[in-house]
């Protein structure tokens, strides 16, 4: 699976889910948004498996993202479950460290299992993650995976798109690798680890600015997150929603199964507005004023005052409600590669996510 393939799904809503498997991970990355560490968060794999025991051929994700912490820390889960959600047709997607590439003896047996069950890899690479491991380990080790894994990508973060380290390492990468592995740039937010070394002025990604008062979709309120401890979210904020967990954005627990979740992300009003129009927007329609503190402060609060939901339910059962969506959808739909990168992470960069996509397509 490339990586076009999955930024061209990322705006469409239950077209994947993300799992966080795990807090934990041996690195100890300055920037990390999750604030890992081996002493981080873990709980039993049971809510996973049931989830993903509850995709049928009929009714399932088209793709599943793994996370952490470090995924491949539970590299046998990580196989158990990319195994069972491809027989429902779900492909899947793992976001790993690569800490396991400072051994410097080759991929170790349960990583090449893991790897060999995944549909892609994604390797991180910044200027924090290289003093933990050194990026000549990690290519050594994609080069390695690249025998094993359908996709493989790079997912590098820097401060901004002028910071000087994405263009030498994205001119490296594509030296290293001949334009085949695509690369997705982001930016660093600060949240977790990451508020010591982020600008102090850099915000929390939110949407794109829209009209005074026209929409700005948020594209976060597109695909579930289940969290480390099996609640699952209907928006990738997980720093926020562990701390708020609003109403509207609480979907309930991983072993409720996926159609039962799907539902209840398709029942929930606001959530459907703050994808449609974005969180501001939602307030300022539905509820008694505005919010400081951007998008995402707005849409944590956004569950407080019981009377929002009940504006935007009525409102989307009418004529103008429901041709909101059909546009919000239809964006969605056209299934842009560039467009959700762009608007979320590097609009400079955006095209590399496309490398070596025609290799791939005629392979």
């Amino acid at each position: 699976m490339h990586l076009a393939e999955i930024a061209a799904l990322r705006a469409i809503p239950a077209a994947g889910i993300q799992l966080a498997l795990t807090q934990r991970c041996p690195l100890s990355c300055a920037h990390c948004s999750t604030d890992s560490s081996m002493g981080g968060t873990q709980f039993p794999g049971g809510p996973f498996r049931r989830l993903v025991e509850s995709f049928t051929r009929d009714d399932h994700p088209e793709v599943m993202l793994m996370s952490g912490g470090e995924p491949l820390l539970r590299a046998g889960l990580v196989a158990e479950l990319a195994g069972r959600a491809r027989q429902a047709g779900t492909r899947s997607y793992v976001l790993s460290g690569m800490y396991f590439a400072r051994s410097g003896r080759g991929l170790p047996g349960p990583i090449r299992r893991a790897l060999g069950s995944v549909d892609h890899l994604a390797a991180s690479l910044d200027a924090h993650h290289e003093r933990e491991v050194a990026r000549a380990e990690v290519y050594r080790a994609v080069h390695a995976a690249l025998d094993l894994v359908p996709g493989v990508s790079f997912q590098l973060t820097g401060v901004d798109d002028d910071d000087p380290y994405l263009a030498e390492a994205v001119a490296d990468i594509r030296r290293e690798f001949a334009d085949r592995v695509p690369v997705l740039v982001t930016h660093l937010q600060p949240t977790g680890r990451a508020r010591a070394v982020a600008r102090p002025s850099a915000p929390v990604a939110g949407p794109a600015p829209g009209p005074a008062d026209g929409p700005a979709p948020c594209d976060f309120a597109t695909w579930p997150l289940v969290g480390y401890d099996g609640t699952v979210y209907g928006c990738a904020r997980q720093s926020l929603l562990e701390r708020h967990r609003p109403a509207h954005l609480v979907l309930g627990q991983a072993a409720d199964g996926w159609p039962a979740l799907r539902a209840r992300r398709e029942a929930r009003a606001l959530l459907r507005m703050v994808r449609a129009i974005g969180p501001e927007l939602t307030q300022r329609r539905f509820g008694s004023g505005e919010r400081a503190g951007g998008p995402c402060a707005t849409c944590m609060g956004l569950s407080e005052e019981p009377a929002t939901a009940a504006r935007a339910q009525q409102y989307l059962a009418g004529a103008a409600g429901q041709a909101v969506e059909r546009m919000a959808r239809a964006l969605a739909e056209d299934r842009d590669p560039y467009r959700f990168v762009a608007r979320w992470g590097s609009a400079r960069y955006s095209r590399l996510v496309a490398l070596g996509w025609e290799d791939a397509c005629a392979g």
